[in-house]
């Protein structure tokens, strides 16, 4: 402990918060905090604190259009703490060129979808499906050849080892644009079926080489699920209307080919994900080349863009658990719940308050005793009745602050309006090395444990005299599955509204405040005395 104490004065005393209790003769910045521990004019200490720790239900239902996906989910699950997930994705598709000209007596041969799913890419068993393959390419006709196939587990969470048939249909309603916001919850019609698939869980790359010369003939360098799709639909919707209206430009395919739904039949099983962008649809077609002797009838393709031009949405269905259930109904932000449920893609949220008793008790430490808080975080467990399971702890959170402005008031309700950014800490210390906004512990024991920063955040509250005055005690945090999004330079975080928490899969259940396990929800604060 006195370790943990010593290291954790070390480390933010770094940071000046503007507290006169921390100054001692200047000294050197990386030395400060072991002066104030070690040279017998301070003492660190270490002291917990109750917050209020309580479920907030967002009803299932999220933002899960384009501009909120980086990645789509697909699949079900079924657990007996968080029910039933169900997740299907919707997306247009359109002409790679318009007005297209398929050539004469155009006949589709197949036409097939390609998705591709996160993978472990150093999972991999290399199969040499045949060294004596011939491949037919319409120079040369056959030709002798070697298929190599590289088979990957999927990415998966919950039950590995199912099989689940891919199901591809049309959709029947114009889903608007790329750029409109779409609801997770809300149930798109699609009722023709274009193809389905057997898929057991694991994707395959292959590579075919000419024996003489070992020239690549084919290669589908990225694993992914081939889906085949029904010809006579696209003779008929596609090639059938060359020269018409609905091929000559985007604004009229779109309306006319809404859009392809993918879902599973099955109700149980595991979650993955994959990239809209990355999605392929291609129609294999012969036409009649008749500009040389004699005329032949090559094979040709035509590719469809599934891209980031396109309206991409998740859509995610739900059959909640008693547990489930229960505790989102029976939620209370006054005097906390006793266990804390958290699930990405529309599932529950965590609120914690830290509540006037507490910032009183710290703010008399600092009056009377020149207590300096050096070090606050916010602990929470996992709840034994996950940790016993066997899913993989959550490892990706987002963390809010929030508080209500007494003076900005809704015109439609006359309530405070809530005010919702990036924690102090955050806003603060995002640029300092080894600032976390949070940090992981015991991932694989149980319980696992979290510990969340907010020293300046309370800092502020005991400590800065002029601190507004409307945050003071309304202020709360909010925790989500996922993580913050990065800007296209990698590094800056793209704003406290751009978030995995659409996509992400995990979930987990926690200790909350309202209980007599000592695992409950705390804050821990370390403060120094002079």
């Amino acid at each position: 402990m006195i370790h943990t104490i010593k290291k954790a004065i070390t480390v933010f005393s770094l940071v000046v918060f503007g507290s006169a209790l921390l100054y001692n003769c200047e000294p050197d910045a990386d030395t400060l905090g072991e002066q104030l521990f070690l040279d017998g004019a301070a003492q660190g200490n270490e002291k917990s604190f109750d917050v209020v720790a309580f479920n907030i239900n967002n009803n299932d239902s999220i933002r899960s259009d384009a501009s909120k996906l980086t990645y789509g989910v697909l699949g079900a699950f079924d657990e007996g703490q968080f029910g039933m997930q169900k997740a299907s994705y919707l997306t247009q598709l359109r002409l790679s060129t318009y007005d297209p000209d398929f050539g004469t007596n155009a006949q589709v041969d197949s036409v097939v979808l390609v998705i591709k799913p996160r993978y472990a890419t150093d999972s991999v068993t290399t199969n040499t499906v045949d060294d004596n393959f011939t491949y037919i390419t319409a120079a040369d006709g056959s030709v002798n050849a070697k298929k190599v196939v590289n088979t990957y587990p999927v990415l998966k969470f919950g039950k590995a080892k199912r099989t689940f048939n891919i199901r591809v249909n049309e959709v029947d309603e114009f889903l608007k644009g790329a750029s409109d916001s779409a609801k997770s919850n809300y149930a798109y019609p699609a009722t023709t079926l274009l193809g389905s698939k057997e898929f057991k869980g694991n994707v395959s790359s292959v590579a075919i080489t000419k024996d003489d010369g070992g020239a690549a003939l084919f290669t589908a360098a990225t694993p992914g699920i081939r889906i085949p799709l029904d010809k006579t639909f696209f003779q008929n919707k596609i090639i059938a209307k060359k020269d018409q209206p609905e091929l000559q430009d985007a604004s009229n395919f779109i309306r006319y080919f809404k859009g392809l739904k993918i879902s599973v039949d099955e109700s149980d099983g595991y979650l993955f994900q994959f990239s809209p962008n990355d999605m392929e649809l291609i129609m294999y077609y012969k036409y009649d080349k008749t500009d040389v002797t004699p005329a032949t009838r090559p094979q040709t393709t035509y590719t469809f863009a599934l891209g980031s031009a396109n309206t991409h949405i998740g859509n995610y269905v739900y059959s909640r658990s008693g547990t489930y259930t229960n505790a989102m109904a029976t939620s209370n932000s006054t005097t906390g719940d006793e266990k804390l449920y958290a699930q990405g893609m529309g599932g529950a949220s965590i609120g914690i308050k830290i509540p006037k008793a507490t910032i009183d008790s710290l703010t008399k430490r600092y009056v009377e005793n020149k207590a300096a808080i050096i070090s606050a975080k916010i602990r929470i467990y996992t709840d034994g009745s996950w940790g016993n399971s066997n899913y993989a702890k959550p490892a990706e959170f987002t963390f809010l602050q929030k508080y209500k402005d007494p003076t900005k008031l809704n015109p439609i309700t006359g309530l405070p309006l809530t005010v919702t950014n990036f924690t102090d800490d955050l806003l603060s210390l995002s640029g300092l090395a080894g600032y976390t906004i949070y940090k992981s512990y015991d991932l694989n024991k149980n319980p696992a444990y979290y510990d969340f920063v907010v020293t300046k955040s309370v800092k502020d509250l005991v400590e800065k005299v002029d601190y507004d005055s409307t945050k003071r005690n309304t202020i709360y945090f909010r925790i989500d599955m996922g993580s913050f999004q990065t800007n296209t330079d990698g590094t800056s975080l793209a704003g406290y509204k751009f978030k995995t928490t659409p996509y992400n899969t995990s979930r987990a259940v926690f200790v909350g405040s309202n209980t007599t396990d000592p695992n409950k929800v705390q804050l821990k604060v370390i403060y120094g005395t002079k």
